[in-house]
């Protein structure tokens, strides 16, 4: 070795036992926030910035560009073959209100946003039937601890099994480790068990809420809904008679299904001012395109195609607290309005 290349070699070992190996390391840092203060970054920017961790690749994978969330999405968008037909889902979205009428709380839609859903085709499905099994699992108000029985605990291992046999989690699950970012289906399937399911505290302590609850059911803190981005659950709540549609401030040009819509709603007697949701996309659809978004920008707009659409979505980690060695939980993921 060159003297130059040995003292640098020394100096560099020197600063590492001086400031922590911890400091230099994307080790448990992976999908952190900006902080101008680290000496290297491992966030999904840091590649752009040319200031990654040397480690960053090796720890938290290969970066994913907008254009190859683009091309995924669009291949998932592809391989959706649960999704509805024009003959098994029909909606009545009626009222289109401006945006600054969305805190109004007015009702403006007498008629239920779903007139007409085939549940013998499409609930009898395999990810159909296993993620409705889900929905009765919470406590729907922040502050109130969830605990789940081994037979529910079950029915998220169903849930997870089912999806993954799935053309879209397959779709997923090959480009994630071409990218280095799984080695296996099974160190998958465990990550997203906990990124989705575990549980973190939205209010007073409680372990009150997970990616999946406030996504795929929604919540209710301070007296407002939060979350509920699923069609289906909104389908269910308004057929019990527990979720009054009001109106939508946007509509996204795709056509057929899924739909992006944004709508007002009452659930459960509180106020929903903007609730964004992909309506008539299969449970592994939504599942699989919020997590390849999760992972891809967390914290940012997550850009995709489907169907030759440009859509946005936008993603938040839970940073408060974390699991296995740093990772992050899902907080929220939606389709942002165009």
């Amino acid at each position: 070795m060159k003297p130059a290349a040995l003292l640098t070699l020394l100096l560099c070992s020197a600063t590492a036992r001086h400031i922590g190996y911890s400091e230099l390391s994307c080790e448990g840092r992976c999908g952190e926030s900006y902080n101008p203060n680290d000496l290297c970054h491992c966030n999904s920017k840091c590649s752009r910035y040319n200031n990654c961790c040397e480690d960053y690749t090796l720890i938290c994978g290969e970066p994913i560009t907008d254009a190859e969330t683009r091309s995924v999405s669009e291949r998932l968008y592809l391989k959706d073959v649960n999704k509805p037909t024009a003959s098994e889902l029909q909606i009545n979205p009626q009222r289109l209100i401006d945006n600054s009428q969305t805190d109004g709380q007015v009702d403006y839609s007498p008629e239920r946003f779903y007139s007409y859903v085939n549940e013998e085709v499409l609930f009898s499905r395999p990810t159909y039937a296993a993620f409705i099994s889900l929905l009765n699992n919470y406590q729907w108000m922040t502050g109130e601890d969830e605990e789940f029985t081994p037979e529910q605990i079950m029915e998220q291992d169903n849930f997870l099994t089912a999806i993954m046999e799935t053309p879209i989690m397959e779709e997923l699950y090959s480009f994630l480790h071409s990218k280095k970012k799984y080695k296996t289906v099974e160190e998958f399937k465990e990550d997203l068990k906990k990124m989705w399911f575990g549980l973190y505290s939205r209010a007073y302590g409680a372990q009150d809420s997970s990616g999946f609850e406030h996504i795929f059911l929604g919540e209710v803190k301070k007296g407002i809904v939060s979350g509920f981005h699923n069609w289906i659950q909104f389908y269910l709540a308004e057929k019990r008679g527990e979720l009054n549609y009001y109106s939508h401030n946007f509509n996204n040009p795709m056509t057929g299904y899924p739909d992006i819509l944004g709508m007002q709603f009452d659930w459960n007697g509180f106020f929903k001012e903007v609730g964004s949701e992909f309506v008539g996309s299969s449970p592994e659809f939504d599942f699989a395109i919020y997590t390849l978004c999760f992972i891809a920008k967390p914290d940012g707009v997550c850009r995709v195609r489907l169907g030759g659409t440009e859509v946005e979505i936008q993603t938040y980690t839970w940073s408060k607290t974390s699991y296995g060695n740093g990772k992050k939980y899902v907080a929220s993921a939606y389709p942002r309005s165009p």
